[in-house]
């Protein structure tokens, strides 16, 4: 990554794993959050400075009380989230409460109290929101996650329509597969998509990272309340 952080103070979630525990290397002051202490511990000694926030953005006050305590943020990556696979009709409440509770409500929760911080210290800010492709193209047996993804990406404009006047830019990123720890379980699945993909491959976990410090940095400063989808060409189907 050409595009380092220094002096400013970033806020990741989602951060020991995949996209989030190589966006947490970014070159700012970085606040690690997650909700697997084991993974934390790793993260810290790979990066000795990183500060490290254990808890589950599935604890709505609990989430709001950490969040609380670490004071300033200019950069936020709202990079957490979960999918279980399983069909409409028998998906039960407790994972769509799940699912919701981690992809919206915890960007929905993190984003109210840094935000409030950002217009608080009256310097701006970038928020970036984790979304995916499909917040848009419906898969069997993606019911709950794709909707929760359509949220964050109407949660980002709305978000970006507010806190705009503050100078806060908020977008999103839209990947379509990319072969992570979560995604890696249903390849087989996903693998038809390929052939959909006039790029011929699905993105590494750089091609998202680049993406989103792009759009946390100064270099995308009138980028606002987008949701870029990075995936290869497979949107223009």
């Amino acid at each position: 990554m050409a595009m380092q952080f220094d002096g400013k103070r970033a806020l990741v979630t989602g951060a020991g794993k995949g996209f989030g525990r190589a966006i947490a290397e970014c070159g700012a002051e970085t606040f690690a959050l997650s909700r697997t202490q084991a993974d934390l511990d790793s993260l810290k000694s790979e990066v000795p400075n990183i500060k490290v926030i254990n808890v589950d953005l599935q604890d709505w006050d609990k989430t709001r009380e950490e969040v609380s305590k670490i004071g300033h943020i200019d950069l936020l990556v709202n990079n957490a989230g979960v999918f279980k696979k399983s069909s409409f009709i028998d998906t039960p409440k407790e994972n769509i409460d799940m699912i919701f509770d981690i992809n919206f409500k915890g960007i929905f929760n993190v984003s109210q109290v840094i935000a409030t911080k950002m217009i608080d210290k009256g310097k701006g800010g970038s928020i970036v929101n984790l979304s995916s492709i499909m917040s848009e193209k419906a898969v069997t047996d993606g019911c709950v996650y794709s909707t929760t993804k359509s949220a964050i990406d109407m949660l980002t404009k709305c978000m970006a329509l507010e806190l705009g006047p503050h100078n806060i830019r908020v977008n999103s990123v839209n990947p379509t597969v990319v072969l992570t720890d979560m995604t890696r379980q249903y390849q087989n699945e996903l693998m038809p998509l390929l052939a959909l993909t006039p790029m011929g491959r699905f993105p590494e976990i750089e091609d998202v990272v680049n993406a989103v410090v792009f759009l946390l940095s100064d270099q995308s400063g009138m980028i606002s309340g987008e949701c870029l989808r990075l995936d290869g060409g497979l949107g223009v189907h």
